[in-house]
């Protein structure tokens, strides 16, 4: 081969040999123009480096959007010019990165947009999301709702101008200077955190608008095809509070408005669903300003549902042989200094309060008291596995205007449980977790889930506790276990807890949105902050292995999900009431009230209307409560002691008989169904 050719190996296998600095474009149109048209972006890998993989980045993270991960597949622009032997993909719109680089730059359009209506806005980033884009912005003055319409009409016109993406590169200190003569302090630092002295940053370019990005982009701003701006929040520079607040303005973007418009018709179902909007219309629960945010007050219905949940899981708990604890809601300040909480989770926690005889802290984990109750008594290695459960209050310190009804609060109930066991007895009871995390979807309804592992970040040796040789023991643990069940898995180096890895189960709702829930975590650092021991087989004292897990992760944040996922029309086993009662005219009432003492006698909830209403006007009020059954009585319902069924979702089933009835709701409370 010339030594000015280099090799691009496709993914059908068959390799190209092409002068050096072609571009995947050019590659593209030599396979097919129709191709060429159609690609939206390219990847490639250095063929020296075959086994390399993408290291996993938080979405919409400054890491994604400015790391180049070079010595792994990468995405660059269809006329980055190619100078070594790659792999080349060519990536269409049914790549799912394809879309986010389309989205990135729909950013650039937005920001493009901006300027030129307001000049002396200042540009933060803008990253592509998991559903659309943002950019922040700095601008004395607040954008207004006309503003925002301005904006995508503007966008509009950078579109049809259909300007091309330039790459371009300058000098390091140039760019520093330029950005700071321009008042740019954002890009000034983002040039000073993500690159280095001496070397080139680089810039992109649409018509006179130019951003520091590392790209890639589409070839130009008219592949941004159908798009819209959605909202405008508020964001601290840099997270911090103290610093000035940008505006962050969202947008969406996809290949065409058919997809577009089912985006859309999509967040209205997600509305349709709101938790806080239901749990209010059911009357489920409620957060009180005067008592504080993220707090929660179960009303009666929602209460039921709690109970049945937290009924499901205690029964389970002791089926599997676990031991149910209590444990205080308040301790003092020097247990968490132990369990290293006082300083590495500290501000998650609430301040420390002065009594008369120590500091003490509200606890944000049930770990320290499950530990507590360990050490009470000697243990033998006959005595393990210990397993604790405890579905405890727990309190965080959330920031305000993070709390989002159920799903962040300040004080929640957590389905808490701690084994401790031997070495060899670990993997077992990871297995036993997965196995109940399993049974918790399967039986609240949710048949999909992903699931992660979070392990330590090795440059950030200080965030972890423990040595090298402990984390990758626990890791590899974790893993096999994993590996030997045939579960796909993504790892995520540096979101472990700091005492120990994780796995996370993510359940998948109707929706097809993920939600964070049950985790299993491994833990070699609390057992020897606190110095557990066991007396062994041999005779001698050993350091038991802690495991965590957590299945509802917390009951509020569970319930919440279930709200959204059933849209409030819960199955029949979880409905506060369950049966509602309509009899015709009063003279029904008494045939009524008999039907209502059989159905409880048989274990339902039921729910009797003797208003002086019409009988219309009763079966909406049930149906807008979403009750899954209304049972209609008139003469000949009375006559025969049969009931009139209307089913959820159904509607009018005609009569049944009474006993029938009966038979058929109790079969449903027995299965569990999700369906009726």
């Amino acid at each position: 081969m010339s030594p000015e050719n280099i090799r691009i190996q496709l993914p059908d296998g068959s390799v190209r040999e092409v002068p050096k600095g072609t571009t995947p474009l050019d590659v593209a149109n030599g396979i097919s123009p129709r191709l060429a048209a159609a690609v939206v972006v390219a990847k490639i890998r250095p063929l020296t480096n075959p086994n390399a993989e993408t290291t996993a980045t938080e979405t919409g993270s400054e890491d994604a959007m400015y790391a180049a991960h070079e010595s792994g597949e990468r995405l660059v622009d269809l006329s980055a010019p190619l100078n070594e032997d790659v792999a080349l993909w060519l990536l269409k719109e049914d790549a799912p990165e394809a879309l986010k680089v389309v989205r990135h730059s729909a950013a650039h359009v937005m920001a493009t947009a901006v300027l030129e209506l307001f000049p002396e806005t200042k540009l933060g980033h803008g990253p592509a999301t998991d559903t659309g884009f943002f950019y922040d912005f700095y601008r004395e003055k607040p954008f207004t709702p006309d503003d925002l319409e301005k904006i995508e009409q503007r966008m509009a016109e950078v579109v049809a101008r259909d300007e091309k993406f330039v790459r371009e590169y300058e000098p390091r200190e140039q760019a520093l200077r330029e950005f700071k003569a321009n008042g740019d302090f954002m890009k000034q630092h983002f040039v000073e955190k993500f690159t280095k002295d001496g070397e080139q940053v680089s810039l992109y370019k649409n018509g006179s608008f130019i951003d520091f990005c590392r790209g890639p982009h589409v070839p130009s701003t008219g592949r941004v095809k159908a798009f819209k701006v959605t909202n405008l929040a508020g964001a601290y520079w840099l997270g911090d509070e103290k610093n000035p607040q940008l505006q962050r303005v969202y947008g969406t973007a996809f290949y065409n408005k058919k997809d577009l418009d089912a985006h859309f018709k999509h967040l209205e179902e997600i509305k349709a669903r709101d938790h806080r909007v239901l749990g209010k219309q059911l009357d489920l629960y409620s957060i009180q300003e005067v008592a504080g945010s993220g707090l929660i007050f179960w009303h009666p219905k929602g209460g039921i549902i709690r109970k049945t949940m937290e009924d499901w899981m205690r029964e389970e708990c002791l089926r599997r042989g676990y031991n149910l604890v209590f444990t205080p809601h308040i301790m003092k300040r020097e247990l968490w200094k132990i369990s290293g909480h006082d300083g590495v989770y500290s501000k998650d926690m609430f301040p420390p309060m002065e009594l008369d005889d120590a500091e003490y802290r509200v606890k944000p984990m049930n770990c320290p008291g499950h530990i507590l109750i360990y050490k009470s008594t000697p243990k033998s290695y006959r005595d393990l596995p210990a397993r604790y459960a405890e579905l405890g209050n727990v309190y965080r310190f959330e920031r305000s205007g993070t709390m989002h009804g159920l799903l962040r609060v300040r004080g929640f109930t957590q389905d808490d449980a701690h084994i401790f066991c031997t070495p060899d007895q670990v993997k077992g009871e990871i297995e036993a977790c997965l196995d109940f995390a399993e049974s918790v979807l399967k039986t609240f309804g949710f048949s999909e889930y992903r699931v992660e592992l979070s392990t330590r970040d090795p440059n950030k040796p200080g965030e972890f506790f423990g040595t090298a040789d402990d984390w990758a023991h626990a890791e590899g643990a974790l893993q096999e276990v994993l590996v030997g069940r045939g579960l796909s898995f993504q790892t995520f180096p540096g979101e472990a807890a700091f005492y120990g890895p994780k796995i996370d189960v993510k359940l998948v709702d109707v929706l097809g949105r993920l939600w964070q829930l049950s985790t299993v975590q491994f833990d070699f650092n609390l057992p020897r902050r606190f110095e557990l021991e066991y007396v062994g087989e041999d005779g001698e004292r050993h350091q038991p292995v802690m495991v965590h897990r957590a299945l509802f992760g917390s009951v509020e944040r569970f319930f919440g999900v279930l709200i959204e996922h059933y849209a409030g029309a819960f199955p029949l086993w979880l409905s506060p009431v369950q049966i509602g009662l309509v009899p015709i005219s009063e003279k029904h009432h008494e045939y009524a009230e008999q039907v209502k003492q059989k159905l409880e006698a048989a274990g339902l909830r039921v729910e009797l209307d003797v208003r002086n209403e019409k009988m219309n006007a009763k079966i909406r009020d049930f149906t807008l409560q979403k009750f899954p059954f209304v049972l209609v009585m008139g003469d000949k319902e009375a006559a025969s002691e049969a009931v009139s069924v209307r089913t959820r979702g159904v509607g009018d089933q005609g009569s049944v008989s009474l006993a029938e009835f009966i038979t058929r709701a109790q079969g449903l409370l027995e299965s569990k169904s999700p369906t009726l």
